[in-house]
């Protein structure tokens, strides 16, 4: 199947401004006879439910939280991207376009990637008109620091806390349309399923996490903002909530699931202690600015440091590989993600990790407390500090952090166009849960301008587009479709609850999770792909005839909820490892083994991948069918990437 994106003709800087132009518009009249449901509440959904409800569209909002601010966007730590130039250090709009594409290795669309680059400016003006407590210079203008992939200072910061300072704007702005009655918001409901009728999206199917109700909602079109799938490799930096069920199940729906194989591997991370741990915490990218990446020159070292022999303090500097520094010297530290996760990893590969287990690496600071002295390191750092020392009873001012590689963020999702919607007329997806923004490896401080740019910039324009087409007749909740996806989802529940074997859930999530990271994670080959699909494919049988789902519907059941989401998970980890299979070169987070240039970095084949990969759901246990949408450049000439 030929897929449109419907990137707009003409020059590059005209193609969004152009395009809002020509597109359909609502007048503010009829806005109220519109419904729109909105599933999520994070940073693309709140700020997109607070924007259409301000323009006057009758919002339905749901989160499976407590309370929008639960959202898992408030764990983005370091800052948000925007090319505002504070720093006068030669950033752009178009460097900041060329930077993303170049660090997503040029699988990503042209059109949308600038059009996020062009409306960050405003991302940064609207969330300061909000409150939203940006460091500032001494000045009074906004501060900037650095992050991985960029030779210039873009992000934008509050401390370490940037994620949930810009979820509490978004978060305000919400409550104010609650407040005036323009948003229904549905707290502690799970989304389970679409409801299509005659090809378009009409609404959703719901279960109430406290009293088990299945219910319907109708609404004129569905907005997923559902976030990423990481958890699918059980440890990861997400949240333990975090899920693909939403975008899953409407995948089986008929939108098609893009590059799902693209995982972004984070690499400074709390190293893993062992089998106990649920999730993994995140060090922000941020501390990087500062802190230098190192390893022991000698296995011996390395081995005398795991055994505490040696006390890292008294490691002379000449014994210290500073590996970033040394394989990347225009870059150092700063590398992207994908090359900085694969440099970590390869020390330990080479015996040269460090701590209890041999799998981490450090990140030292001592060189930036000597030369700006520990207050300002303090004032930079110092949540991000006291996290790591909760944590590890180790005080990261007198010795260097230990970090290591973690599954953190997911390029891949459900395809969407230009507009933002799927290939179901009227279900658009925002956020992380589409594919659209960043090609095979995020920059960092890209999700929080992805998703802001999202919900506040481009779907109030391309969505009254859609519902001029559709027009403001009421949607039929009396449509057999409704009471037939309510049926399925109902079917579903009572098929998890019949489960009486001798597993946990979690059981079979933890098995899922090692599968995933051996044989689909920092590193792929055919070999080990092929034996990971045979292995999910016998856990999942195992699964259905094995886990125990204790409890009822009709009230709280996490066992419920998990065993859901798992069996969600089963299904996708297959899809992931049939992407990694057929993508047989190498692209940023998803690096096969055998394609790599001479010096060990990912070997793009352009000729031959230089595109989108859409899968067709085609039924349980039936192989998807692969569709392509073709990636052309017109405005950056696809190189090697190189950091050095």
């Amino acid at each position: 199947m030929s897929l449109d994106a419907k990137i707009p003709k003409g020059p590059l800087a005209e193609k969004w401004s152009t395009h809002k132009f020509n597109l359909k518009l609502v007048n503010p009249a009829n806005k109220r006879k519109y419904d729109v449901i909105v599933v999520g509440t994070g940073l693309a959904g709140a700020s997109a439910a607070a924007s259409l409800a301000e323009l006057g569209y009758n919002v339905k909002a749901y989160c499976f939280q407590d309370s929008p601010r639960r959202a898992h966007s408030i764990a983005a730590q370091g800052g948000i991207n925007a090319a505002k130039n504070y720093r006068n250090d030669g950033d752009s709009v178009y460097r900041l376009f060329y930077d993303t594409i170049k660090g997503g290795d040029y699988r990503a669309r042209e059109g949308n990637v600038y059009r996020l680059a062009e409306v960050s400016v405003n991302i940064i003006d609207q969330c300061v008109a909000q409150g939203v407590p940006f460091a500032r210079e001494y000045g009074g203008l906004l501060d900037n620091r650095s992050f991985g992939g960029a030779q210039v200072s873009r992000t934008f910061y509050a401390r370490g806390q940037t994620g949930q300072q810009l979820l509490l704007g978004a978060y305000s702005a919400l409550n104010r349309q609650i407040h005036a009655g323009k948003v229904k918001m549905y707290t502690r409901t799970e989304m389970l399923d679409v409801v299509v009728v005659d090809g378009k999206a009409q609404g959703i199917v719901t279960r109430n996490l406290e009293r088990g109700n299945i219910e319907t909602h109708t609404g004129h079109a569905v907005l997923l903002a559902t976030g990423g799938y990481g958890n699918v490799f059980y440890l990861s930096t997400n949240a333990m909530g975090c899920n693909v069920t939403a975008a899953w199940r409407a995948h089986k729906r008929g939108a098609f699931f893009a590059n799902p194989c693209y995982t972004q591997i984070h690499p400074t991370c709390i190293p893993v202690t062992g089998d106990h741990q649920s999730k993994l915490t995140l060090m922000s990218e941020s501390l990087r600015n500062d802190g230098r990446v190192w390893a022991p020159k000698t296995v011996e070292l390395a081995q005398r440091l795991r055994k505490g022999e040696l006390k890292v303090t008294d490691l002379k500097e000449e014994d210290r590989d500073y590996f970033l520094e040394r394989k990347y010297p225009s870059f150092g530290n700063l590398v992207p993600r994908d090359v900085a996760s694969r440099n970590g990893k390869e020390m330990v590969d080479e015996g040269r990790g460090v701590g209890a287990t041999g799998i981490a690496v450090y990140l030292d600071f001592a060189d930036a407390i000597a030369r700006l002295g520990e207050d300002a390191v303090r004032a930079k750092y110092g949540n991000l500090f006291d996290m790591y020392y909760q944590i590890t009873d180790e005080n990261p001012y007198k010795v260097p952090m230990r970090i290591y590689p973690a599954v953190h963020y997911t390029m891949g999702g459900l395809w969407v166009d230009y507009n933002l919607m799927t290939n179901v007329p009227g279900l658009y997806c925002l956020g992380e849960a589409n594919f659209s923004d960043h090609g095979a490896n995020r920059l960092g401080a890209s999700a929080l301008m992805q998703g802001l740019a999202d919900g506040y910039f481009v779907i109030p324009y391309t969505l009254g587009d859609y519902l001029a087409t559709i027009g403001p007749k009421p949607i039929d909740a009396n449509h057999p479709a409704f009471a037939q996806t309510k049926k399925d989802v109902e079917e579903r529940i009572q098929k998890l609850l019949a489960l009486r074997g001798t597993k946990t859930v979690d059981e079979y999530h933890r098995e899922l999770g090692h599968i995933m990271w051996e044989y689909c994670g920092m590193a792929r080959n055919e070999e080990g792909l092929k034996k990971a699909k045979g292995m999910i494919q016998s856990l999942r049988a195992d699964f259905w005839k094995n886990a125990i789902v204790l409890g009822e519907n009709e009230e709280v059941n996490m066992s419920l909820e998990k065993a859901g989401r798992i069996a969600d998970f089963l299904e996708l980890g297959e899809l992931m490892v049939d992407d990694a299979l057929m993508r047989k070169e190498s692209c940023g987070g998803h690096f096969r083994i055998e394609s790599q240039t001479p010096e060990g970095e990912a070997l793009r084949d352009d000729d031959n991948f230089a595109f989108v990969a859409a899968w067709e759901y085609k039924g349980d246990n039936q192989p998807e069918v692969l569709n392509k949408e073709i990636l052309e450049f017109e405005n950056v000439h696809l190189t090697q990437r190189s950091y050095k």
